[in-house]
């Protein structure tokens, strides 16, 4: 496609060459540049794009889009372009070069701060079942159907994600269902997609060190549901699936013109739940929706997978699908990888590895495993480094509050001492626990996960949060294997226990 096709439409100024150079790719990372591309320069919060044109150039690159640049005509190996935004010049450009995929399938966002993950799971089996060809792009990989690819991201950025779109278009997808993280929004990674529904989970604090505020990243998240049906290309109807029991909801519904659909436990909600039993084993109730009641059986644990059940079955209703599609579908989807997701080696007590890593998951988790356990409560965690450092003290306090004893460790330091994270974390702890005698501290995290293991008795449950289904612990500037679950495993082994491992 050429460069003048690709812009069109958009503001720019041309400062060096012709635009009708033919553009084989679009990249962001110079790295990633060959022959015939099209590199956009994108500042960063670490790196600034425009500081690896030289590279890009000795690259093949066969044209720049940049924000900022020498004086208009300044000699130039290449075309250059320069567009006020360059990030939003990616998504739409990248869209563009397509043939905007995201207008020939059917496009599911779901965001919120907890829940995304094992929602767009549900939504996929449920789909499956319904008979849809469906691709995820997700926090853990992005699949379309037997094929997975790794995540760098939770929402790729702008070209990769358009790409995705693109790949799922050509073999055969119906439907692509997206967690859209708040960077993303922020960001401007999915302009350029016209999602055709939206799901709400619910809103806690996170990423206050990139958002600076609660406020700021509630506006992140509320863009997608405002941009529902905004100068839409597709002509069916836009739905919004939104969270009745939590505060914020209020305010997404008053953002959106797109069709609402609520669920929740409280009254008033267009889907509910009734006759819930919770257990180690799963969870069962009958769903209601109107007219409709569907009994429900899952392998999930846990009320808060009650909420990201009805908020997938929400969506497949607005969706047109069966009852028969919802049951099934819920019943099959086992397991999302670190998702309570249990260690078995045949112990007499439970273990389960969980990604809770701010104090509303973790409150949602322990509150769980407190109702369930018949023991005591024992748990595992830390918090990362360079990020939102105020929910330390607050994760402290939510383990001390719902664990019989606790163990801080570290979870990814990155940059940051070990010891003063457990230090921030500790300063909550203390406010439930002054004399300091239902903790321990223990900067090694596997030695952290072993002495869980060594002082659980018959019943105790165990969890150990933060890190979920990673598979690396960040050191510095270096990701070294680390597995919750195997450290768990390898631990449960000295002790003695050899069952079948889960």
């Amino acid at each position: 496609m050429k460069l003048g096709a690709l812009i069109e439409g958009f503001s720019y100024e041309l400062l060096a060459g012709s635009l009708d150079v033919e553009v084989a790719a679009i990249h962001y990372d110079s790295r990633r540049v060959g022959p015939g591309s099209l590199f956009v320069a994108i500042p960063g919060r670490k790196f600034d794009g425009h500081a690896f044109i030289p590279d890009a150039l000795e690259r093949g690159a066969a044209a720049l889009v940049v924000e900022r640049g020498p004086a208009k005509g300044t000699p130039w190996p290449v075309p250059v372009v320069r567009m006020e935004d360059g990030r939003r010049a990616l998504a739409h450009i990248s869209s563009k070069f397509y043939q905007h995929p995201s207008r020939k399938i059917q496009v599911i966002g779901v965001t919120g701060t907890n829940g995304k993950t094992t929602t767009t799971y549900l939504l996929e089996s449920i789909l499956r079942c319904a008979g849809h060809r469906v691709g995820v792009v997700g926090t853990i990989n992005y699949r379309l159907g037997s094929e997975v690819f790794p995540a760098e991201r939770t929402t790729p950025e702008a070209s990769d994600l358009q790409a995705l779109l693109d790949l799922m278009v050509q073999k055969g997808a119906r439907c692509a269902v997206i967690e859209v993280s708040s960077h993303s929004l922020s960001l401007r990674r999915v302009e350029g997609c016209e999602f055709d529904l939206a799901i709400f989970t619910n809103l806690s604090q996170d990423h206050l060190d990139f958002h600076g505020s609660l406020e700021d990243y509630f506006q992140a998240k509320a863009r997608l549901f405002a941009g529902l049906g905004v100068d839409a290309f597709k002509t069916g109807p836009k739905y919004a699936v939104l969270n009745a029991d939590d505060p914020w909801t209020k305010r997404v519904a008053k953002l959106t013109r797109a069709q609402m659909i609520t669920y929740g436990l409280k009254d008033g909600a267009d889907l509910t739940g009734v006759d819930l039993c919770l257990s180690l084993d799963g969870i069962r109730f009958t769903l209601r929706a109107q007219e409709r009641s569907i009994p429900i059986v899952s392998p999930l644990v846990g009320k808060y997978n009650v909420y990201n059940i009805m908020a997938a079955a929400g969506a497949a209703i607005a969706l047109g699908l069966s009852d028969q599609a919802i049951r099934e579908g819920v019943c099959r989807m086992e397991q999302v990888p670190g998702r309570f997701e249990k260690v078995e080696a045949g112990q007499d007590f439970t273990v389960v590895v969980d990604y809770a890593h701010t104090s509303d998951d973790l409150e949602r988790v322990l509150r769980a495993a407190r109702a369930l356990s018949q023991g005591r409560l024992i748990t595992v965690f830390g918090c990362g480094g360079d990020r939102d450092r105020t929910k330390r003290p607050l994760m402290g306090e939510v383990a001390a509050r719902f664990s019989d004893y606790s163990i801080l460790t570290s979870d990814n330091p990155r940059s940051e001492d070990p010891g003063q994270i457990i230090a921030e974390i500790e300063e909550g702890v203390k406010r439930v626990c002054p004399d300091g005698n239902r903790y321990v501290k223990i900067i090694e995290r596997a030695k952290a996960i072993q002495e869980a293991m060594k002082m659980a008795r018959s019943r105790d449950l165990v969890v150990i949060a933060g890190k979920g289904h990673e598979i690396y612990q960040i050191i510095g500037e270096r990701a070294i294997p680390f597995d919750d679950r195997a450290v768990a495993r390898e631990a449960l082994s000295r002790l003695g226990y050899k069952g079948v491992h889960g």
